[in-house]
């Protein structure tokens, strides 16, 4: 048995979706995973994970991405492809199925994880309501605005290649790693901002680069892939965590197996200790199109 933590900020939606990304790569690449938050440290939340096997089940999740190729997946017979944007689009077989109803663009086509004997497939980004009909039951949390079609595998391609070389060394505090990045999923918001709430835009301000934080980005799309956020319009969310709340508890009170945090991510009302947070958002360009985080609050008991 193995048990590994990190810490995290749990008024980071961006966070808090990458422990549950690094918790899907656990039951990945480990086996059944029990995992949860404990907000019981005097020093901050950390987020816990337990497998069955030896490995450190977060170290494992890491180098999987070091080595991991992105790829974008298309239905049989379909023409929709992103050579544009230098990403490779495979065909499914027409034998095999589709993980979402064929995209009207090729901007939201699925993309892959590749990492050699294991694959992991993330398709958020096609969900949602189309030409007026959901397409699964589920909000799509699609924050970003693809400028000219850019496409949901490119970016993650984009994020992950920034910071490769450096995601084993960031195992301590993975969630810290920045780079500068000129465009993101805008899950994390310590890099987001309302032009006209700071008084001017970094777009006439070549000289000045924002730096994010991509692993949180990989991560956190890792994370939506069986559970979303609950939505309560455009501009607002609902999230929670679920785990540990005083340290008398017994220490297995901070892990549940991953199918109760996927509820809780939800607000699900779950009888287990549980926190949750209102996350605001606002439009940092023109409206109906990207959006960013501005504010998240803890919701009263």
């Amino acid at each position: 048995m193995s048990t590994a933590s990190i810490p995290v900020d749990l008024l980071n939606p961006g966070q808090v979706f990458a422990c549950l990304g690094l918790m899907e790569l656990s039951e990945l690449l480990c086996g059944d995973t029990a995992a949860g938050f404990d907000w019981s440290h005097p020093s901050g939340a950390r987020f816990v994970l337990t497998t069955s096997r030896d490995d450190d089940p977060i170290t494992a999740g890491l180098r999987f991405l070091v080595d991991a190729q992105v790829h974008a997946i298309s239905a049989a017979g379909s023409d929709h492809d992103i050579k544009k944007w230098k990403v490779e689009t495979h065909a499914v077989s027409p034998d095999d199925p589709f993980p979402v109803p064929e995209p009207s663009s090729p901007a939201t086509l699925p993309a892959v994880l590749d990492g050699g004997t294991k694959t992991f497939v993330l398709s958020s980004w096609a969900d949602g309501r189309r030409r007026g009909v959901l397409s699964s039951g589920r909000d799509n949390v699609k924050f970003w605005a693809g400028s000219g079609g850019y496409p949901g595998a490119a970016l993650l391609r984009d994020a992950l290649d920034l910071v490769r070389t450096e995601i084993v060394a960031a195992r301590p505090d993975p969630f810290a790693l920045a780079q500068a990045q000129s465009s993101s999923f805008r899950f994390d918001w310590r890099r987001d901002y309302i032009p006209i709430e700071i008084g001017f835009s970094l777009n006439e301000h070549t000289n000045i680069q924002p730096r994010g934080f991509p692993l949180v980005e990989v991560l956190a799309c890792v994370g939506l892939a069986h559970a979303r956020p609950q939505r309560a319009n455009k501009l607002r969310y609902r999230y929670g965590v679920i785990g540990r709340s005083a340290s008398a508890q017994p220490d297995d009170a901070a892990r549940l197996p991953a199918s109760f945090l996927r509820a809780a991510l939800g607000a699900a009302e779950l009888p287990f200790p549980t926190r949750t947070f209102t996350m605001q958002l606002d439009w940092p360009g023109q409206e109906n199109q990207a959006r960013c985080i501005t504010t998240v609050t803890e919701d009263a008991e």
